[in-house]
């Protein structure tokens, strides 16, 4: 019987994946020294957790308002046709739209909901129309507009 995922770690691959979760540049060195290991089993150990698909990149946080993106949407998406090519190609068309920042295939109301950012809301309007209308299947949009943002990360609980 194959072990739960978390199971098939031990403390300190937890503490690994913990680490760089909070600083993705430490250096193996630095990780090697927080751990109270020295810098080959640490190494042996980052390499194992990137083969075995627990690390799947490592990519910078970036401020999306120091960049100009000042608005957040949440869209439901929502398709008459579930079968056929048309969520395929929809699913296809979202992976090359750089706004889109995640879509989810979800069960209730809608079918997908995706997180979306631009500019402003004129910018959101102008991509509802020109992307969001297009992309293949999609009968109905409703949006809800974040009014200001609590919490937003990407790091998982792993303890």
């Amino acid at each position: 019987m194959a072990k739960e995922p978390l199971q098939a770690l031990d403390k300190t691959d937890l503490r690994i994946l913990e680490l760089l979760q909070k600083e993705g540049r430490l250096s193996n060195a630095r990780l090697a020294e927080q751990l109270h290991l020295s810098e080959t089993p640490v190494w042996r150990r980052l390499r194992r957790l990137e083969d075995e698909g627990y690390i799947t990149g490592y990519q910078a946080n970036l401020d999306r308002r120091k960049l100009g993106y000042g608005l957040i949407a949440f869209v439901q998406i929502n398709f008459a046709n579930h079968t056929g090519e048309q969520p395929a190609q929809f699913e296809r068309a979202i992976q090359s739209i750089p706004e889109i920042v995640s879509c989810h295939n979800v069960s209730g109301e809608a079918d997908y909901y995706l997180q979306v950012v631009t500019r402003d809301l004129e910018a959101y309007g102008e991509f509802v129309t020109h992307v969001l209308r297009k992309l293949p299947g999609v009968t109905s949009i409703r949006s809800s507009l974040s009014m200001r943002e609590i919490k937003s990360t990407s790091a998982l609980p792993v303890s």
